[in-house]
């Protein structure tokens, strides 16, 4: 991983230390070819979920955010940015996602404290 993207990881920290209800989803993304025989990475897959488990790591041991906060995803090379026809193409698609979403738990326990002014779902 680049330091360069230290400035965006601590950006990031920064908010989802200010709100505990919110987790971090890293999504890995890689190109198509099949990675090298005899490589410690098995596949895509592998390298996708690698891909992202080093910016959750460098999100905890740097930037000191909670592990119960983080989320490790790889989507190997079946969501591409564009297609992998040319160099440039299969660099674009060599990416991680970075998805700030609520932890569900947390945010329905805080809409049960809001009952009073939620519509009944069960109608």
């Amino acid at each position: 991983m680049r330091n360069d993207a230290d400035n965006i990881l601590e950006r990031i920290a920064s908010v989802v230390k200010s709100e505990l209800s919110l987790e971090v989803l890293v999504e890995g993304h890689t190109d198509n070819p099949t990675v090298k025989k005899g490589s410690y990475i098995k596949d895509n897959w592998d390298l996708s979920a690698e891909r992202s488990a080093a910016i959750v790591r460098r999100l905890e041991s740097k930037f000191n955010l909670q592990p119960s906060q983080l989320i490790v995803s790889g989507r190997s090379s079946y969501d591409p940015l564009v297609s992998n026809d040319s160099e440039d193409n299969m660099a674009k698609n060599r990416r991680t996602k970075i998805v700030i979403m609520p932890n569900l738990d947390k945010f329905f326990a805080m809409l049960g404290e809001n009952q009073k002014i939620l519509p009944r779902l069960d109608k």
